[in-house]
């Protein structure tokens, strides 16, 4: 990871098409059949959406990191708006993977355009439009692997499902609406609305994180003037952060009740199979209170299944808890005022070797709003003594603020 918000990009290039069409979607052949039909500003529907939703981040591109997708899928507006942005191996038609089963360009076998072939940027072309799910999906996934902080697709509610059968409910995403049926909440209220969300995220405002539902509709039956939508899931989306819990008269957060309500939400989601390594801390001290176990409030304590394994462990002790424990582990750590370290003052016991051992993808971060509102944009920092560990903590991270209540926002190496 790197201190830049490392955004990826996916878009549905047949999303939305279907709607003038009056299919009520833009799923199947009868949209492809029909593509002929289509203006060129009717096709590039998806696409010109995209371009309003980055134009607030126009100042903001070298804070930026950007992943996308081949073609249509993201390369080409990439390509067109002079952004730079990594296309991944798999989604290069250039370089073909065939263990991945994606041919190289120019392949007439596998109907690939090659590299400058005027198909392949053709707006009018059917072939730039010919991508399925399963792109889509494929797509994702990559994305993923490639270590992208938020992924950002443009498309309906078929694009979500997508989405989410590729990465999961806890990736966070962020839809661009594009569709024709739009029941999902993961999807932003305009492109502009996109916009403006990144732009607060990519500036250090506070941006919450909440689950929103992923639905679709059954296109035979809205085809039959039957409205039938399915639940399929919920993906983590991230929202304007306002002060909406914990309030108290004057607007003013209660660092007592906030402690209180992420002690709750801790101490209810916790898996019993796993062992938590609960750091120093005021607020981590409450979530021991909430578990009725005593706490080392300037120390290291072990939970497993709501009993303490071990307490004011040093780092050797971790690293021997560890190893005999055949299940997850995750390191519960808060950031400190004014400052707003979350490793290396005052947690030293969370070595780079405990860190690791753990895995980096397995800590919570706890903080109050109020105290994240205190850094001013400023990132929480990390400092391990390992460089490499350092560069590999910072990103975009999700940090629990109140019962439910996440926000995403930047660690940053020192």
């Amino acid at each position: 990871m790197t201190g830049q918000l490392h955004l990826g990009l996916i878009i549905n290039p047949l999303a939305g098409l279907g709607g003038s069409l009056a299919l009520k979607g833009s799923d199947g052949q009868a949209m492809r059949q029909r593509l002929h039909t289509l203006s060129a500003q009717q096709r590039n529907r998806a696409r010109d959406r995209v371009e309003r939703a980055l134009r607030p981040l126009q100042d903001r591109l070298g804070d930026l990191q950007l992943t996308t997708w081949s073609a249509a899928m993201g390369a080409n507006l990439m390509s067109d708006l002079g952004i730079e942005a990594v296309v991944p191996a798999a989604g290069d038609p250039a370089a073909g993977d065939p263990a991945a089963g994606v041919p190289a360009a120019g392949d007439p076998a596998a109907g690939v355009p090659a590299a400058g072939d005027p198909v392949a940027g053709d707006s009018l072309s059917d072939s730039v439009y010919d991508t399925a799910a399963e792109d889509t999906r494929c797509a994702a996934m990559a994305l993923k692997q490639e270590g992208v902080d938020l992924l950002i697709f443009a498309g309906g509610d078929g694009t979500a499902r997508d989405i989410y059968d590729a990465v999961g409910a806890d990736f966070p995403v962020l839809g661009i609406p594009c569709g024709v049926k739009m029941h999902s909440g993961v999807f932003a209220v305009s492109p502009e609305a996109a916009g403006e969300l990144l732009a607060q995220l990519v500036s250090g405002g506070l941006v919450g994180l909440r689950r929103q539902e992923v639905r679709d509709i059954d296109e035979q039956a809205f085809r039959a003037d039957k409205v039938r939508t399915k639940y399929y899931g919920e993906m983590l989306v991230p929202s304007e952060g306002r002060y909406l819990q914990q309030t108290k008269i004057g607007g003013k957060e209660s660092p007592e009740l906030v402690a209180t309500d992420i002690a709750a939400w801790m101490a209810e989601s916790m898996d019993p199979q796993s062992l938590y390594l609960i750091g120093p801390g005021s607020t981590t001290a409450s979530i021991m209170q909430e578990l009725a176990l005593p706490n080392t409030l300037l120390g290291v304590d072990a939970v497993r299944a709501g009993v303490i394994v071990a307490a004011d462990v040093d780092e050797q002790g971790l690293l021997e808890l560890l190893a005999v424990h055949a299940g997850k582990a995750e390191i519960v750590v808060t950031a400190i005022g004014g400052q707003g370290h979350i490793f290396g003052r005052g947690n030293q016991q969370f070595s780079p070797a405990v860190i690791r051992a753990v895995g980096v993808g397995n800590i919570i971060i706890v903080a109050a709003k109020s105290k994240i509102s205190e850094l001013e944009g400023r990132p929480l920092l990390v400092d391990t003594n390992d460089p490499e560990l350092d560069l590999n903590l910072a990103g975009y991270r999700s940090v629990l603020t109140g019962y439910d209540d996440h926000i995403l926002y930047r660690v940053g190496s020192g």
